[in-house]
C-alpha cells in the first residue's frame, strides 16, 4: 500500500512510518516542524519507499500516483505545546483533518484519524468507554486542544456518511516511549527530565489523579490493526494498567535510583481526575492487548533521553 502520514516527524507519527515500512508499505510523510522533529525521521531518510514532504497540512495537498491510505496524525499533542500554539492546534484539527479527507476522498484511499481520550473531558464515567460523550469545557485552556479533536471526529464521520470514505477513529490514551520531547509538559518526560538533572519531581494537585500508560509500540500496533478494520465509530487504544500520579513518580524514583524529593504545585485548570480506558472493543474487534510492561518501557525511554542528553552534552 501507498500511505500518507501527516504529522510524520511527531513522537508517534514517527514510530508509525517505522511500523509502515517494516510491513513494505510506501510511506509519503508530511510535516511543518511545528512541533515534530527532524531528527524523529532522519533515521529514514534514503530509505527505499519512504518520501518526505515539508508541508502544513491545513493547506491543500495532493500526490502523483496512486494513493491507498491517509493516517491523519498531525497536531500539537503536549499540554505546552497546544497551549503556545491554540490556534494552530486548532486548525489543524478543523482545516486539516478537512485536506486530509479531501486527499483520501480524491484517491478513494481509506483514512484514519488519531484523535484523544481528551474528548472525555474531565469524565463522570469510568473507566471511559467509546459509548460515552463526555465533560469538557468548551472555553477552558484545554479547549483548543479537546475540541479541535473532538471537531475532526465529527468532519470524520460527516465524510463517511456523505461520501462513503472507509475511516476509522483512534481515540489515544497517555502514550510514553522513545521521541517524545523532554519538555513538552506530559507527566513521563517532565519527571524523567527533573530526575536524570537530579531535580525534585514535580507533582500537579495531592498526587492522587490517576492515569495509564501506554508504551509507543503498543499504541501503533493497535492504530494499524485499526486501520485494516471495518470500525467507523471510536475506539479506544491505551493501557488499562492504572495508577495514581505519586505511584508513578515513586516508580519513577526507583527505576533511576534517584533520591529526589517530589514537591507537589497546585493542579492546573480543568486538569482530568481520572484517566483509564476500556479497551474491550479494541479486544473484541482487533485481537489487539498492550504487552509491554511500565519497568520494561520506561526503561528504554530513560535509556532514550539519557542517550539524547550525551549527545547534547
Amino acid at each position: 500500500m501507498r500511505i500518507v502520514v501527516s504529522g510524520a516527524a511527531g513522537f508517534i507519527g514517527s514510530h508509525m512510518c517505522d511500523r509502515l515500512l517494516r510491513e513494505g508499505h510506501s510511506v509519503v510523510a508530511l510535516d511543518n516542524f511545528l512541533t515534530g522533529a527532524e531528527r524523529n525521521i532522519r533515521h529514514l531518510t534514503g530509505t527505499p519507499n519512504f518520501e518526505f514532504r515539508r508541508h502544513d497540512v491545513t493547506l491543500p495537498v495532493d500526490v502523483d500516483g496512486g494513493l491507498d491510505a491517509v493516517f491523519h496524525m498531525a497536531s500539537p499533542a503536549s499540554p505546552k505545546d497546544y497551549l503556545e500554539h491554540p490556534i494552530e492546534t486548532l486548525d489543524v484539527g478543523s482545516l486539516g483533518t478537512r485536506q486530509m479527507l479531501e486527499l483520501a476522498r480524491k484517491h478513494d484511499a481509506t483514512f484514519l484519524l488519531t484523535s484523544t481520550s481528551e474528548s472525555y473531558g474531565d469524565p463522570h464515567v469510568h473507566p471511559q468507554v467509546e459509548t460515552y460523550w463526555g465533560n469538557v469545557n468548551p472555553v477552558g485552556p484545554r479547549s483548543c486542544y479537546d475540541e479541535s479533536k473532538r471537531f475532526a471526529e465529527a468532519m470524520t464521520m460527516a465524510y463517511h456518511r456523505t461520501h462513503g470514505i472507509r475511516t476509522n477513529i483512534a481515540r489515544i490514551f497517555n502514550t510514553y516511549g522513545p521521541r517524545m520531547k523532554l519538555n513538552d509538559g506530559r507527566v513521563v518526560p517532565a519527571f524523567l527530565d527533573q530526575a536524570l538533572q537530579g531535580k525534585p519531581i514535580t507533582v500537579f494537585g495531592d498526587g492522587t489523579q490517576t492515569r495509564s500508560f501506554c508504551y509507543v509500540s503498543d499504541l501503533v500496533d493497535g492504530l494499524y490493526k485499526l486501520s485494516r478494520s471495518d470500525e467507523r465509530y471510536p475506539v479506544n487504544l491505551g493501557n488499562q494498567r492504572e495508577m495514581t500520579i505519586r505511584e508513578f513518580a515513586e516508580t519513577i524514583q526507583l527505576l533511576m535510583g534517584t533520591n529526589c524529593q517530589i514537591e507537589y504545585h497546585p493542579l492546573p485548570e480543568d486538569d482530568p481526575k481520572q484517566r483509564r480506558p476500556d479497551i474491550t472493543k479494541a479486544r473484541k474487534l482487533l485481537g489487539w492487548n498492550p504487552v509491554v510492561s511500565l519497568d520494561d518501557g520506561l526503561k528504554a525511554t530513560i535509556e532514550y533521553f539519557r542517550n539524547l542528553a550525551l549527545c547534547a552534552a
